[in-house]
């Protein structure tokens, strides 16, 4: 026989977690399950190097970083502001400041207080939380899960789905779940990387820079131009500036790199032409423009034969980077693609699954880093969480049955 659980979330993430937030806060008994030995795993990465919780901006301009799902998102982040993030981070007692680029972070700079934080006053409200529960699918409104002690059925009130996409599987974010929509016939797009490192097949001769930073330099795709750092490895181009073109580069754009943002074409030619001849061509660069070994390592890795005066002066503006296209799913740090908003309504709730609502990532949509990923997470969680928690209470049928 299965169990029969009031509201049942699966996914022990963010958007997870906020739906469980919403849901007993509502009066709901809440199960949370995780495929997972423990909680949040990909929460906890993303702050080892500083949880960047959002961005301070007004609300119009937080919405356009989401592209063609700022719509869709809308009212999600209208209800769950920047600001809203920053109060319910001081609630759970972790102060937070303000960078000057205006993005946000925990005074701790660390995502484990937080989640420590919060798993404990859910817990202290009754939450009950599990972990090794594989949720494996439907059987017909039942739902099944593989267990550390064998399989198991819940047979629930109303379910919130918060299982991540499809980067970084070892943290639990594996897409498993994508199969089990398919074969239920559940609107979805594919999988594409998003944030994501560029594959490089370097010359051996780069092989010394591999791990140095190129700062002072922006790059180019499309129409979009990105100020940002980022590091050369063995891999590839990697980190935040990288990261902001990944969605232009998967679309098809070009990238060049601008070595020398600071000054104009005329100014890079003037002071190329001032140089003595009979230098080296590195020390004449190093002389004009105080290039660092890697930014000159990447011109002659994607420079060369180098051209005239004329010719150098276009290159250190306008680089072209070869590459092979984004790292794999695994490695990005997010992911576009997912349910499809076509399957969902406003609430969040899945149109042919009356009772059974989808947060997080597990929806298509994009953001690039910067606060924009984790506020979305959160503020769909508590969307699904609060119109789960009101399909509950008003009454509605147990989750329908699928169809044959």
């Amino acid at each position: 026989m299965p169990e029969l659980v009031d509201a049942l979330v699966i996914g022990s993430g963010p958007a997870g977690l906020m739906a469980a937030t919403a849901l007993v806060n509502s009066g709901r008994h809440v199960v949370v399950t995780e495929a997972r030995p423990s909680f949040g795993r990909k929460f906890l990465m993303a702050g080892k190097s500083g949880l960047n919780l959002t961005k301070d901006e007004p609300l119009d301009q937080f919405l356009a970083h989401y592209h063609e799902s700022s719509p869709q998102l809308g009212s999600s982040l209208a209800a769950f502001p920047p600001s809203a993030v920053q109060a319910w981070a001081r609630d759970l007692g972790q102060e937070v400041f303000t960078g000057t680029s205006g993005r946000v972070f925990p005074t701790s700079m660390k995502a484990s207080p937080l989640l420590r934080a919060w798993i404990r006053r859910l817990a202290g409200q009754g939450v009950e939380f599990r972990t090794g529960w594989r949720w494996s699918g439907w059987s017909r409104h039942h739902f099944m899960f593989d267990t550390t002690a064998g399989p198991a059925e819940i047979l629930p009130g109303v379910v919130v789905l918060a299982l991540g996409g499809a980067s970084w599987p070892r943290l639990g974010s594996d897409g498993k779940w994508f199969e089990i929509f398919e074969n239920a016939g559940l609107p979805l797009t594919a999988f594409q990387p998003a944030n994501a490192g560029i594959s490089v097949d370097w010359s051996k001769h780069m092989a010394r820079h591999f791990g140095e930073p190129v700062k002072g330099a922006s790059l180019h795709a499309g129409d979009l131009v990105e100020r940002g750092e980022f590091v050369v490895s063995a891999r590839g181009l990697e980190g935040g500036g990288i990261y902001a073109v990944s969605r232009q580069v998967r679309q098809g754009a070009a990238l060049s790199l601008d070595l020398l943002p600071d000054l104009s074409a005329l100014q890079v030619t003037e002071r190329v032409l001032a140089q003595k001849t009979k230098d080296s061509l590195s020390n004449r660069l190093r002389k004009a423009f105080k290039l660092t070994p890697v930014k000159l390592a990447l011109l002659m890795e994607f420079g060369r034969p180098l051209p005239d005066a004329g010719g150098l002066s276009n290159l250190l503006k306008s680089l072209p980077i070869r590459h092979s296209g984004l790292r794999p799913l695994s490695e990005a740090i997010s992911t576009a693609g997912g349910v499809s908003w076509q399957a969902v309504d406003d609430r969040l709730m899945l149109k042919d699954r009356p009772g059974v609502f989808v947060a997080g990532e597990m929806l298509d949509w994009e953001a690039p880093t910067g606060g924009y990923l984790l506020t979305a997470c959160l503020a769909t969680g508590r969307r699904a969480g609060e119109a789960a928690a009101l399909w509950s209470c008003q009454g509605s049928d147990p989750i329908a049955r699928p169809p044959a």
